[in-house]
């Protein structure tokens, strides 16, 4: 056993193996990368939408020096917003024209040109035909004494009573005061 020894071939597979197994346990990136994005279109989608949160923060600076500033300091928006807000942002020259912005109609232009629609009808009832309030609409309704309980019963049944009409009562009152809201609208626009 004195006399064994590892040939050199033997020793360099072991090295080379051993160097694999350490690069796979140790450095193999956990996700893969991010691929970048191929699509002209959806390069325009993104760039649009830093430049529409950079104006969120900062509404006073226009389009084309927010474009401006993103392009010269490669698209960092935190070290752009930095820069307006202490007042180091510099105006893009003449000749810079940036693309021009996608023709996406805003919400405030759809409404302007579309006329007035009724709401779509809601899928479930309103809220006085599910809790079966019809003879309560037209009812002048019960005195203030009369609904007012003790404050908090013993009784599960009670409980449960005692907060189905206070439901009751804050559906009647929300519907009489949006009556009383959408009178007073058309007698406004009436005289």
């Amino acid at each position: 056993m004195a006399d064994e020894q590892v040939s050199l071939t033997s020793l360099i597979l072991i090295v080379v193996i051993g160097g694999f197994v350490i690069r796979y346990l140790f450095f193999s990136p956990a996700s893969p990368a991010p691929r970048p994005v191929r699509d002209a279109q959806s390069v325009a989608r993104v760039r649009e939408a830093i430049v529409q949160r950079v104006q969120e923060v900062c509404p006073h600076v226009d389009r084309r020096t927010i474009l401006w500033d993103l392009q010269r300091h490669g698209g960092n928006v935190t070290a752009t917003v930095e820069r307006i807000l202490s007042g180091q942002i510099e105006t893009p020259p003449i000749t810079f024209q940036p693309p021009p912005a996608p023709a996406s109609p805003s919400p405030s232009a759809t409404t302007q040109t579309q006329p007035f629609k009724a709401p779509p009808k809601p899928a479930e009832p309103d809220l006085i035909t599910r809790y079966r309030l019809q003879s309560k609409v037209n009812a002048d309704g019960e005195s203030e004494a009369a609904t007012k309980s003790k404050a908090w019963s013993s009784n599960r049944d009670e409980r449960q009573a005692t907060l189905q009409r206070r439901r009751d009562e804050m559906i009647l009152a929300a519907r009489k005061k949006m009556e009383a809201k959408i009178a007073a609208e058309k007698a406004a626009r009436n005289s």
